[in-house]
Order: C-alpha cells, then structure tokens, then sequence
C-alpha cells in the first residue's frame, strides 16, 4: 500500500495509490495520515479497503509530505562504508547518531530553499524508515515488527552550517526544506527486504549517487533495535538511515540556484528538487 498526501502546503488531504497508479482520496475514510494511521489495526483496514471504490482525484496534484505529526527524525551518519571514505571519516564502530529538526520536513517536489550565506549546500539520498509500533529495547529478531513502512528521505546539509558552527551536526541539516520525504509511504508488506533496494541520485541530470541499501553498515533491523537500547521509539518517528558515496562532500562540488536534483530508491518512488535563490 502507498499512502500519500495532496493538495496545497498546510491543506494536504490523505490518499493513496491504486494499482493503476491514480490517486485515490482517503478523506472519507481517515481524516490524514499521522501516527495514529500506522497502528496495525488502522493499517489494516485500510490495506481492506478497494482502492475502486475510493473517490480518484482528477488533475496534477501537489504532493505533500506523505505523513504528518512526525515526532523525530533520527540521522544516521556515516552508514556506508564508501561514503565514510570519501569523507575522510572511518567506518564508525556504532551508529552515529544526530536529529533533523520536523521544522526541515517538506514534500518530495517542493523547492529547496538556499540558505543565507550557504557556501556548501550538498545532497544525501537515503531510505527513511517510518516506527509503526513504539519500540524500547527491542531486539533484532523483533525490530522489523516495529516498522510500518519506507520512503525516500533527502538528507540535505549544508557542510560549513554542520561542521564550522559548532555543537552537533543539526545546524545544518535543519534548515526549512531540508527534509523532503516521499512520494508515498509504502508499507513494510511491499518491502520484503529493506536491505536490496537501489538508491541513486543525479544533479542537472548527471549520476551522482548510485548504490544499494545492501551496503549499508548497520542495516535496518540493527538500527532499529540499538536505537531502542537508548530511547523509545514511538509512532511516526523516521530514522534516516544514511547515505552511499557520491555527496558533494566528496567531490567539491555543492548546490547552487537553480539546480535541479532528482532520487529514488527501488519500489519508493522518486523525488525531484529545485535549488531556489535566497
């Protein structure tokens, strides 16, 4: 099941995607997709439901973020190998953990603001993970049980605000725009396997990032039940999981005005982004 939001910032109504791939308005039926949606028995009634039967929604709509009332976005940094490389950094011993404020939230193909005196604006393509089911000091074997579902998530940081202001790392991965998530949220049946999906991302149609989920360090299930050994998970919370090589970081070069990004991961759907002036 693909579930989503449309319609104009602040006005988003609950849909989701019918298996021809038209949008379909849940309004009738929820009254917007927020934590309380992903409890199991929610999830399972609308999985119930036939699509055909739900009103479809004419014309080119926006999409919003694809989940609202989001309590935290958890970052995981340097969960790949090749991109703890390219970044000077060593393969970290244990996740690295840091927050993205919900402030930077946005939908997959609303603009992305250029910050005041930004000198390195650069991008991430990750898998973000959405908690269905609060989770604390779960283990492994269990921790998948928790997860109502994955999205794409962009990471967007800028480097100087991250690493040149001081304190942790979310000065500068917290600006508005910052976190454009979606198009859908799949749910976890689709997803059989977290760990063997493609992740790309390309700048001015240019491959940037190309790799696999299956790359990652610490892969879902591990990340999920280490987090809970620290904290508790609750409904709507989004662990972003990390992102392969190929970031500006890495190769010099950074975002500007009027660039246009575009990523996906396998089965999630795809997000396209303009740069837009300050």
């Amino acid at each position: 099941m693909r579930l989503l939001r449309y319609g104009p910032i602040g006005q988003e109504k609950p849909g989701l995607l019918d298996d021809e791939g038209g949008l379909r308005d849940l309004s009738a039926v929820v009254g917007d997709i927020t934590p309380a949606t992903l409890a199991p028995a929610q999830l399972g009634h609308l999985r119930g439901l036939d699509p055909q039967s739900l009103p479809k929604v004419v014309g080119e709509q926006r999409l919003g973020a694809p989940l609202t009332g989001i309590g935290n976005i958890l970052g995981i940094g340097l969960n790949y190998a090749d991109h703890a490389r390219e970044t000077k950094g060593e393969p970290p011993p244990e996740p690295i953990l840091f927050f993205k404020h919900t402030g930077s939230l946005t939908g997959p193909f609303d603009p992305i603001p250029f910050p005041p005196g930004a000198e390195r604006l650069d991008w991430e393509a990750e898998l973000g993970v959405v908690i269905g089911a609060a989770a604390h000091q779960v283990s492994e074997a269990e921790a998948l049980s928790h997860v109502a579902g994955y999205m794409v998530l962009h990471d967007v940081s800028e480097r100087d605000y991250q690493f040149k202001r001081q304190g942790q790392w979310g000065k500068g991965k917290s600006f508005p725009g910052f976190c454009p998530i979606g198009p859908y949220l799949v749910t976890a049946d689709e997803v059989p396997d977290p760990q063997a999906l493609a992740i790309r991302l390309s700048l001015n149609g240019e491959a940037m990032q190309n790799s696999s989920t299956e790359q990652m360090i610490f892969p879902v299930r591990f990340l999920v039940s280490y987090l809970s050994r620290f904290l508790r998970l609750l409904p709507g919370d989004v662990i972003a999981t990390g992102t392969p090589a190929g970031v500006g970081l890495g190769r010099k070069l950074f975002l500007k005005p009027g660039d246009v990004v575009e990523l996906s991961v396998a089965g999630l759907g795809t997000q396209r982004q303009t740069v837009t002036a300050p």
